[in-house]
């Protein structure tokens, strides 16, 4: 065989190997983070447990919104941000994107924004008048603090913009094993041996030197170590975590990134003590993996962002909600009234939802599919079997955040409060309708065709 059809083969080899090319000869990348405390300078109360009666009574630990902003060798940039909030409603989310796009060039298909879900952050929707029995001067401050956090999420992007230098990206898995599954058997009350995901997804962000400069990591389980009767400002474990990995890291910036966690629990749960021994567990696992072998994560980046329509079952009828007017329960009491608002203005409440789904694509070397809503992990657990688990991450809790459960079918035929029961909370007309799960998956086999199968862009 000649030299010159050795070296032929050899290239035609490398070229078709998937992956091998990004990760043997990785693209340029610059990266940037920054981050703020976001803790609320007034006692707001808190999010997430219905059963609270009052507002926040101090700080635990300290809530921060983080950003890592990314760049490929064509200018193409992406933003992820990450918060210590239980919700982030999407309207104070879509206000912030333009901005971000007007003044950093950042489009919204490449802006994602994830929360914790920690319920000992602020109430922050106007959507949880039916659960909190908070005033108007207790909602006004609200809305104060909405304004500040706009202000805070835009401006520490602009800081990770500002800090924009050469960088080296890997990708790895770990675990950590303090998750389960809170479900209860159908009409039993007992709590069943669920389906978990134990899967710790985590980007390393290397400086020129080598030197760690932000690490990106998930887990999918509830922020929920710290129960209703605790009454302070907290990250609860995911705040404990990053806050072991930047003491130990120093320089260094840690961002949380919640999983398909919906169904999931920390277990056991009820103590500050539980909370930073899952979060240092957690963050150990981390630290010892991210100092092992990692894959290499080459460029081009490429994003997609799409919203579509998921259905609703059919909602009660004006006179079924009428007739809920006199439920002994009055959290369905005032569901029922805020439906018969809708409908007195609107004359129907809507069959369907505007779902956000967001894909990023870096080279043929990592795929990152971020899904709105509280998935169950039924979500990450099928998508991983039908995407590959190697070079796949999957969070949940992304751009329209805690607007309701997102059941896959098994769930929801299930019943229960992930099923569609949590859903007088979020002022949803009905449960969502048995198409929602393939729907879904439909659409995020969609989009990652199209960024896998992209020409690389230029924003």
């Amino acid at each position: 065989m000649s030299k010159k059809l050795v070296l032929t083969v050899i290239i035609l080899a490398v070229i078709g190997a998937p992956g091998l090319l990004s990760s043997a000869n990785p693209q340029r990348w610059r990266a940037g983070s920054a981050e703020v405390v976001i803790t609320p300078h007034e006692s707001l109360w808190l999010a997430g447990f219905a059963a609270r009666t009052r507002p926040a009574e101090g700080t635990s630990l300290d809530l921060y919104a983080k950003a890592l902003v990314l760049e490929d060798q064509a200018g193409n940039r992406a933003a992820l941000v990450t918060t210590d909030l239980e919700n982030l409603p999407v309207t104070l989310g879509n206000r912030s994107a333009a901005r971000v796009e007007k003044q950093f060039g950042i489009p919204r298909r490449s802006l994602l924004l994830n929360i914790s879900h920690t319920h000992c952050s602020p109430v922050l929707d106007h959507m949880e008048e039916i659960t909190y029995d908070m005033t108007p001067e207790q909602w006004a401050a609200v809305d104060r603090y909405a304004g500040e956090l706009e202000d805070k999420i835009v401006a520490v992007i602009g800081r990770a913009v500002h800090n924009l230098g050469p960088a080296r990206l890997s990708f790895g898995i770990t675990s950590a094993g303090f998750a389960a599954n809170r479900r209860e058997k159908p009409n039993s009350g007992v709590t069943q041996e669920g389906p978990v995901d134990h899967d710790v997804p985590f980007l390393k962000v290397e400086g020129r030197r080598g030197e760690l400069r932000a690490v990106a990591f998930g887990y999918a389980c509830h922020n929920t170590t710290l129960t209703n009767d605790f009454y302070q400002y907290s990250g609860d474990y995911a705040g404990y975590a990053q806050e072991w990995l930047e003491k130990h890291h120093p320089g260094t910036t840690a961002l949380f990134v919640e999983g398909c966690g919906g169904d999931s629990n920390p277990s056991p749960r009820g103590t500050v003590e539980l909370a930073r021994k899952y979060g240092q567990e957690l963050a150990e696992a981390v630290d010892g993996a991210a100092r092992g072998k990692l894959r290499k994560v080459g460029g081009p980046l490429r994003s997609a962002y799409q919203e579509f329509p998921v259905a609703f079952a059919p909602a009660p009828t004006r006179a079924e909600f009428e007739a809920q007017l006199n439920d002994p329960a009055k959290y369905r009491r005032r569901h029922a009234e805020q439906m018969i608002k809708f409908l007195d203005r609107d004359g129907r409440l809507p069959g369907d939802y505007p779902y956000p789904l967001e894909v990023w694509q870096f080279g043929s070397d990592l795929t990152l599919v971020a899904l709105s809503g509280e998935c169950v992990v039924d979500y990450s657990l099928r998508l991983k079997k039908e995407l590959g688990r190697q070079q796949l991450w999957v969070a949940g809790y992304s751009n329209d955040t805690a607007f309701a459960y997102i059941p896959s079918l098994r769930v929801l035929r299930e019943g229960g409060y992930e099923g569609g029961e949590a859903g007088i909370y979020t002022g949803l007309p009905a449960a969502f309708a048995p198409s929602i799960e393939e729907t879904i998956i439909r659409k995020v086999h969609e989009l990652v065709d199209q960024v896998r199968g992209a020409q690389p862009q230029r924003q």
